[in-house]
């Protein structure tokens, strides 16, 4: 009959309170005492007074919502038989207070407007001995729409418990000393005591993040409580549980002390839950949970301590590896003072109260410098950086081999440093090729003029840049083109590309030694010769040349070519054999019309007319010449232009 009643009530709460789905659920948190035991009808009751504080948002929350808070409705489960025990549905709330802020706002010149209010439900219970314990709930909807971090947020409820122990321990829960920051600047270290307090001698406690509670049910905004297991709220990655907002340093919390350090770098509202473990004994006896938002947004400081940071080393305003002495540079905003410390051990002797100053360390090592902006005042901020000071350093290397394409070229690091070892090596040599390694072996394939670049760092941070061109000779030998003559002429060669000439075979050279022999040759065949040149580099190579010595003179003329542009028959020339002299060579097209004209053997026609390229097709060629006996003669043909 009890239990019938209780369910009747409930579905009455519920019509009544359905229709204010509003949120404004900040956190919430359970907390109890006990109150000792008493005997009554041969049982033994344990007394517990139960404390529930619930979170409102009282800026943006809903009025209505906030009313229909109280009374508030408790729900006491027997964990040994998993039934309810008590329905409690006209607790009302016994305080009702504004949270402080928890925020040094004289230093800020843009605090964003908050409310929140701490509303307190408190309820003493008798409860039967029993070896498994109670639990006490309470469910409400809804959380704050905007929070960042969890799905559908304005339409999510909220479950908050109590574990009452077995009752042979008689225990007092852990209370959380302090109240959450409401706001949390972003980009700036957070520093939060969550820790709490325990009333019972001996036990001991330990902290972490955990999940925020939902219910089943969060149309049913004010519902009767309902027996365990609670699901989670479900997190939008890349948020989660453990991390509830993102930070560099991540967002942690200390297992030991409850402190919850970091640095928030993404503006928004974040769900926190935290649980608090009991231990005695080496067992955890109890866990209390407090939901809570942490909300981040972008502070503007009124002071700002600044240093910059030149090095890429974590937090260091520089590596100095050239002297002792390092100036400081000071960006900070908003200051009126300033007190430095340079951070040299054992000395008070290493201040100053300058803007700027320069300092001269003591010894080469690491420093933390920190400035203080505004000391003494209401408004003070401070900063540190590392100052890595390792002198000397320089960069520097050689490099040695032979000055030619192809030839391999010896790069040695010479780098100095007082402080050791050189760890860190990066070549460029100009040409697009690059290395790590400490000594690199280097190949051009060309000659010309490179800058060669060496990068070196020490262990310590210390980096400096080396430069020197590298010279490798142009060298390319060439014996000449490839040649046709008639028997009974002569070729004078005429090599280039270096100092010295060998060339090889002998046959019908007048000498081997120089850069253009005379070749002379009575009678016909196909006769390859190979010259061996040397630089003033000391660069050596070969190239070949042939020499085709026919019987009698000919023009040599091409039956097509391509003039596309991609260097292969580009050109349409005639090579003449025997031929001391063209008067012309002249190339008509089907209509008659002279589209090309030279007197030259060495200029051909490229395919355009007119500027422009010349239809594909059939044209006719004609040379005018003088034999090597002074004969003229005339030659006709036709030629194919293909692209």
């Amino acid at each position: 009959m009890k239990l019938r009643l209780l369910a009747i009530l409930c579905v009455l709460f519920t019509l009544l309170c359905s229709d204010v789905h509003a949120s404004h659920i900040v956190g919430g948190e359970f907390t109890y005492t006990y109150l000792g035991d008493s005997a009554s009808g041969g049982f033994t009751f344990y007394k517990y007074q139960v404390n529930l504080s619930i979170y409102e948002d009282c800026l943006t929350g809903d009025p209505e919502a906030i009313a229909q808070d109280n009374p508030a409705f408790f729900s006491a489960y027997n964990m040994q038989t998993g039934l309810l025990t008590e329905l409690d549905t006209n607790i009302f709330y016994i305080s009702s207070i504004q949270v402080p802020i928890n925020f040094s706002n004289s230093c800020i010149s843009n605090i964003p407007a908050t409310c929140v209010l701490k509303k307190t439900f408190s309820k003493v219970y008798a409860f039967k001995a029993n070896p498994a314990g109670y639990l006490i709930v309470y469910q409400r909807c809804c959380r704050n729409a905007s929070i960042v971090n969890i799905q559908n947020p304005g339409n999510a409820g909220s479950t908050y418990y109590a574990t009452i122990p077995p009752t042979a321990l008689k225990n007092n829960s852990a209370v959380f000393k302090n109240y959450p920051p409401q706001i949390i600047c972003l980009n700036n270290p957070l520093y939060y005591d969550n820790s709490a307090t325990d009333a019972d001698a001996g036990d001991s406690l330990s902290y972490g993040f955990t999940s925020a509670l939902e219910y089943g049910d969060p149309s049913n905004v004010k519902p009767y409580p309902n027996p365990p297991p609670y699901d989670s709220v479900t997190y939008i990655p890349p948020y989660s549980p453990q991390v509830p907002f993102t930070g560099f340093p991540p967002i942690q919390i200390n297992p030991a002390t409850g402190l919850i350090t970091g640095t928030p770098n993404r503006i928004g509202r974040y769900l926190v839950a935290v649980y608090c473990h009991e231990w005695r004994g080496g067992v955890i006896i109890n866990t209390i949970q407090r939901e809570f938002q942490f909300v981040v947004t972008d502070c503007s400081k009124t002071v700002v301590a600044d240093i910059p940071q030149y090095s890429t080393q974590f937090n260091t305003y520089i590596v100095d590896c050239q002297g002792y002495n390092v100036s400081f540079v000071n960006t900070s905003k908003g200051g009126f003072a300033y007190g430095w410390n340079f951070g040299v051990p054992g000395t008070n002797a290493d201040t100053s109260n300058a803007f700027q100053p320069t300092f001269t360390y003591p010894d080469t090592g690491t420093y933390t410098v920190k400035l203080v902006v505004n000391p003494g005042s209401t408004c003070p901020d401070s900063i540190s950086r590392f100052v890595k000071v390792y002198p000397k350093f320089t960069a520097a290397f050689s490099d040695s081999g032979q000055q030619c394409p192809g030839s391999p070229i010896n790069f040695t690091d010479l780098s100095s440093a007082s402080v050791k070892p050189i760890n860190y090596w990066k070549w460029n040599f100009g040409d697009g090729d690059s290395s790590f390694t400490e000594n690199p072996v280097h190949t051009y394939s060309v000659g010309g003029t490179f800058n060669a670049i060496l990068v070196s760092q020490t262990s310590k941070g210390c980096i400096d840049t080396a430069f020197h061109q590298v010279i490798i000779e142009t060298f390319k030998p060439f014996a000449g083109n490839d040649t046709i003559i008639v028997k009974g002429s002569d070729i004078l060669f005429n090599a280039i590309g270096g100092i010295s000439y060998s060339w090889s075979p002998s046959t019908n050279l007048n000498y081997t030694d120089i850069y253009n022999p005379l070749g002379t040759y009575p009678d016909t065949g196909t006769f390859i010769y190979d010259v061996h040149v040397t630089s003033d580099y000391g660069c050596s190579g070969d190239d070949t040349i042939k020499v085709l010595v026919v019987a009698n003179a000919e023009f040599v003329v091409p039956s097509a070519f391509t003039p596309n542009g991609d260097g292969k028959d580009d050109y349409f020339r005639p090579i003449a054999v025997g031929y001391s002299t063209i008067k012309y060579f002249r190339v008509f097209n089907r209509y008659g019309q002279r589209v090309f004209s030279s007197n030259s053997f060495e200029v051909g026609w490229d395919g355009t007319f007119n500027n422009a390229r010349a239809d594909i097709g059939t044209y006719y060629w004609e040379i005018s010449f003088t034999d090597r006996y002074g004969k003229d003669g005339v030659m006709k043909g036709d030629v194919t232009l293909i692209r």
